[in-house]
């Protein structure tokens, strides 16, 4: 036991470290704490129920899913989504169990699962949550070794789970009335083999076949894990840079896991009270690192399937050094599947701040039209969609500025766009903030600015919005030097100044060092 205390209190520095992160708003702290009231409430529904081990685990699981995937932009259609899981989970879960002893057919299916996953990403949030859960219903069978005698169990409790995880989410504690979510951006467009959802679902499906056969030379039980890392590398990930360094992170996630484990989980050897308290430990650090650290992440993901191992009475050392194994066959695996019809970094670099700068067209035009008295234009609405591009925007460039890269110019290219493009950000919200006052007001400036800023928006994105700016008729003008309208004026200087600037690193080669900024 005295491993198991020093293992405590490793996750307890972790925890530490995560808690003085910036949380506006407690919003993380909020999401983990109810996930981890969700969760717990699935359990305690199943054991009431009198379900089994193995159907208690699953209803734990089917809640974990239900509170993580499930992020459509409004509660309405939250609701819907989760009401629409067991659609497809439940005859995923029927076919698992059914071809558990027919593995080329059951392998085949899969496949096929997976494909279609990826495939519905392409109708946003919800086809997005309900491709994990099909696909995650699939896993856990694998998992927990399920077999048709024990579907009813299994199907009560999926219900059991999504009833208590929806009953937290949307009546007990129901963060997103109050904090609506962001909706997230679409995908990049496209047609046919041009979609990147529909690339993605090809490099997945490969990538997934590459990891299940080799995972099965390691192990003809739990080569599942080789899958399900191949699989969950592709999520929210969009191009061949992004796709390998989140296979980088997730092994090292993976082992510090596996590290935390051999001091946590095997000394525990399966105690009920201590591993349930520690499994609700790491439902929080999964909700509360997510959006900080995919590595962090997969550390809470990889302790909490040893402390179910745990559980399950089959854990030992050689099992937590299969699933490193396993892991880093699935990380190959979707390196090597990613290069099947690849989208580059470059490529969708570029689309994301195409859009972003498209957004700073849109908010400048909202704002200028605010401020000469029009109380239907928005741009606040527009700002908090500049930030969900510019977060994408900065996830597909994190290759290119990851502490690996060996591209140099290209590494300070990239940071020299995202430094740019953090400043837009300011001045957008700041524009933004000054439209909403109601003591600002037209200034003859304003127009002028406005049509410099999209002048600038057009030199970056010449298929961009028409410029409207100067076609409008100006409102009578107050008094020069009006506050509100210097600080907007301010704004918009500055916007025209930073857009401009932003031509520089996007218009010349990647590969071409970048004089200093000025």
């Amino acid at each position: 036991m005295k491993k198991g205390k020093r293992g405590l209190v490793v996750v307890g520095r972790v925890l530490r470290r995560t808690c003085v992160a910036p949380d506006p708003g407690k919003v993380r702290l909020r999401v983990a704490s109810r996930a981890v009231l969700g969760v717990a409430l699935a359990v305690a529904a199943a054991e009431l129920a009198g379900l089994s081990l193995t159907a208690s685990i699953t209803a734990g699981l089917a809640a974990l899913l239900a509170l993580f995937t499930v992020g459509d932009p409004t509660v309405r259609r939250q609701v819907v989504t989760t009401a629409l899981l067991p659609l497809v989970g439940f005859p995923v879960l029927a076919l698992a169990t059914a071809l558990h002893g027919v593995p080329l057919l059951r392998d085949t299916v899969w496949l096929l699962v997976v494909f279609a996953g990826v495939y519905a990403r392409r109708w946003g949030p919800r086809g997005h949550a309900l491709g994990i859960f099909a696909f995650m219903q699939f896993f856990v069978t694998q998992f927990l070794h399920a077999v048709p005698a024990q579907l009813p169990e299994l199907f009560a409790a999926v219900l059991l789970a999504l009833a208590a995880a929806g009953g937290v989410r949307f009546v007990a504690w129901c963060i997103e009335r109050r904090v609506p979510p962001p909706a997230a951006p679409a995908p990049l467009p496209g047609t046919g083999l041009h979609r990147p959802t529909t690339r993605q679902a090809f490099q997945a499906t490969a990538a997934c076949a590459i990891a299940l056969a080799a995972g099965q030379l390691l192990s003809q039980e739990r080569w599942y894990w080789a899958v399900g890392t191949a699989w969950w590398i592709f999520v929210n990930t969009a191009s061949r840079g992004e796709t390998l360094v989140r296979g980088f992170r997730r092994v090292v996630g993976t082992v510090t896991g596996i590290a935390a484990g051999l001091l946590i989980a095997i000394p525990l050897g399966g105690a009920p009270a201590p591993t349930a308290a520690l499994v609700a430990v790491c439902v929080f650090g999964i909700f509360y690192t997510a959006p900080l650290s995919y590595s962090w992440m997969m550390f809470f993901v990889t302790v909490m399937a040893g402390l179910l191992y745990g559980l399950l009475g089959v854990l030992h050392p050689g099992l937590l050094l299969l699933r490193f194994e396993e892991t880093a066959v699935g990380a190959l695996a979707a390196a090597v599947g990613v290069a099947l019809l690849p989208v580059t970094t470059h490529a969708a670099t570029n689309a994301w701040i195409q859009r972003a700068v498209t957004c700073v067209h849109a908010c400048t035009t909202a704002a200028a039209r605010r401020l000469a008295g029009d109380p239907d234009a928005d741009p606040a609405a527009h700002a908090a969609e500049l930030d969900l591009l510019l977060a994408r925007a900065r996830l597909t460039l994190a290759p290119l500025v990851h502490p690996m890269s060996p591209l140099r110019a290209r590494k300070a290219r990239a940071r020299r766009v995202l430094a740019l493009l953090d400043d837009c950000a300011r001045e957008i919200r700041g524009l933004a903030a000054v439209a909403a006052d109601p003591d600002a007001s037209h200034d003859a400036r304003l127009a002028a600015a406005a049509w410099r800023v999209e002048a600038a928006v057009h030199a970056l994105v010449p298929s961009g919005p028409a410029a409207t700016t100067a076609a409008r008729p100006a409102a009578p003008a107050l008094p020069a030097h009006h506050p509100g309208a210097e600080a907007a004026l301010t704004h918009l200087h500055n916007l025209e100044r930073t857009l401009t600037a932003l031509a520089t690193p996007l218009r010349t080669s990647p590969r071409s060092p970048l004089a200093p900024a000025a």
